[in-house]
């Protein structure tokens, strides 16, 4: 197999519709700027109360083609009993490793579902363990070469959680509230017969909008999504800061 095209960005949740939450308008945003970036599911819901994984499977795809991003995978984890074991952390390394991405960006460290948290902790010791030589991995039948992405950010999920910076997303909400909607089978519907969820309600998406401009306003823009640092980072001068 050749190997896959390197990306700048790859972005992780726990279920689909995740990172489509966390931060969607931050990957439109960066397609749109000409950065290559991919979507990595680690489960496919199939644990959720609305629809089935093949329908989120369907729902996924369209998310992804509305935010423009390069390509989404699936590592195939367990939905509902997803933990940061060694044999998870294999499952995921090669992923890293053939997709090579400079910045990754991955779920809350603390959030109201498990996964997320479990999820948070894999992806930050799967990154840490994927610059390792000593840890081999294969893609498609090829060892593969040791790689360690640069940067590590948390996006923020349902916990109203402090971010350490914030991206102006100003001109991408729509885009972002798009991807969300693409996974209709989670959301608000009138019409729907599904039971209802605390994501389901019309108060929940109306609440991402409203955090967006929250976090916009504190930064002066109108829209922003906040992420939490893994390690801090730093600029060459005060007048990088905004």
């Amino acid at each position: 197999m050749s190997q896959l095209p390197t990306i700048d960005i790859l972005a992780i949740g726990a279920h689909p519709d995740d990172v489509e939450l966390g931060c969607g308008g931050t990957l439109a945003k960066h397609v749109a700027q000409g950065d290559r970036v991919a979507i990595l599911d680690l489960t496919r819901g199939e644990m959720g109360t609305r629809g089935t994984a093949e329908l989120r499977d369907q729902e996924a795809i369209h998310a992804a083609q509305i935010l423009g991003v390069s390509a989404r995978y699936n590592v195939g984890l367990r939905d509902g009993f997803l933990e940061n074991s060694e044999a998870n952390q294999r499952a995921l390394i090669p992923f890293l490793r053939a997709l090579r991405p400079r910045i990754v960006l991955c779920t809350a460290p603390r959030d109201r579902h498990p996964d997320h948290g479990h999820a948070s902790n894999l992806v930050v010791d799967a990154v840490f363990k994927s610059g390792l030589r000593a840890i081999e991995s294969q893609w498609e039948g090829q060892e593969q070469e040791a790689f360690r992405p640069a940067h590590l950010y948390h996006y923020i999920q349902f916990y109203d959680l402090v971010p350490d910076f914030s991206v102006d997303i100003s001109g991408y909400m729509e885009v972002k509230m798009q991807s969300v909607l693409a996974h209709s089978s989670q959301f608000f519907d009138p019409s729907s017969q599904e039971p209802e969820t605390v994501i389901s309600s019309k108060g929940f998406l109306d609440s991402i909008e409203s955090r967006a401009r929250e976090w916009g306003r504190i930064m002066g823009v109108s829209h922003a999504e906040g992420f939490i640092v893994e390690r801090r980072p730093g600029v060459d001068l005060l007048s990088d800061l905004r």
